[in-house]
């Protein structure tokens, strides 16, 4: 009689025996890839509800929003911006400035990467450097414009009073060189469906698609961080921080995250 009692608690043993056989590091690596799955399933409700409750067109990316920063006893609050909201709310603006320069700042529209790359194409022997100064907006639009950042070797930088928040960050992790100011207030908070601008409205109120892309984009993010030095723990602050909420990093957590790599002096 304790034969299928047996038998039944030998997949169990198995399981147990492959776990322990594997080392801390793999058994924190094992951790942290199953929280990053675990935000695929958090953004497809995010799809759905959104889905039920607006009539906004999903290629539209919502109004950027100045979250107060997360409540509890570890985050510190919210930096002092100084950019007018105004212009923040505006399609993302790209002006090649003095010293090699290109300012980015407004909301990251989608089409903004397409823009950066002229921008690049016609004058980008000139720029050495990207300032930020943006809630963020299209994450498709930020990884690329991240991403061609990267390829051009190029530094990136965020000013004391500026805004880098939510996508931002994922531009601002592109550079070579990442210089920030402990005024500069950089935040992130969890995706949601009109962030993910990029894909087609059907596609976006499809349920599988929605997961498939979710699944993609969170997979994405993380590569394009570890392709520039940042730890990747860097985003778990996002995927535990809800998107009425911006997580705002400390100047040790961004050292620490090797996410600034040259602090400002004020």
């Amino acid at each position: 009689m304790t034969a299928p009692a047996t038998t039944a608690a030998a997949p169990l043993r198995r399981a147990v025996q492959r776990l322990g056989a594997i080392d801390d590091g793999g058994l924190l690596r094992l951790a942290f890839f199953a929280l990053l799955a675990g935000v695929a399933a958090m953004l497809f409700v995010d799809f759905r509800e959104l889905a039920a409750t607006q009539d906004a067109s999903f290629d539209r990316p919502l109004q950027p929003i100045l979250p107060p920063a997360l409540e509890g006893p570890n985050p510190g609050p919210m930096p002092a911006i100084t950019t007018d909201p105004a212009l923040l709310q505006q399609p993302l603006e790209i002006a090649l400035g003095s010293g090699g320069v290109l300012t980015l700042t407004g909301t990251i529209d989608p089409g903004a990467a397409a823009r950066f790359a002229s921008e690049i194409a016609a004058r980008g022997e000139y720029v050495q450097t990207v300032q930020l100064d943006s809630p963020g907006g299209a994450v498709r639009d930020a990884l690329a414009i991240g991403e061609l950042i990267h390829d051009k070797g190029l530094a990136t930088q965020v000013l004391a009073g500026a805004l880098c928040a939510s996508s931002c960050p994922i531009v601002f992790a592109a550079g070579t060189t990442r210089s920030a100011s402990p005024a500069s207030a950089i935040g992130v908070h969890q995706l949601y469906a009109t962030a993910l601008a990029g894909a087609t409205p059907d596609a976006l109120r499809m349920a599988g698609a929605a997961m498939s892309d979710a699944q993609a984009t969170t997979a994405e993010i993380i590569t394009a961080l570890t392709r520039s030095g940042v730890d990747p723990a860097l985003w778990l602050h996002a995927l535990q921080t809800p998107p009425e909420r911006l997580y705002y990093f400390s100047v040790e957590e961004m050292q620490r995250l090797n996410l600034v790599t040259v602090l400002l002096q004020d």
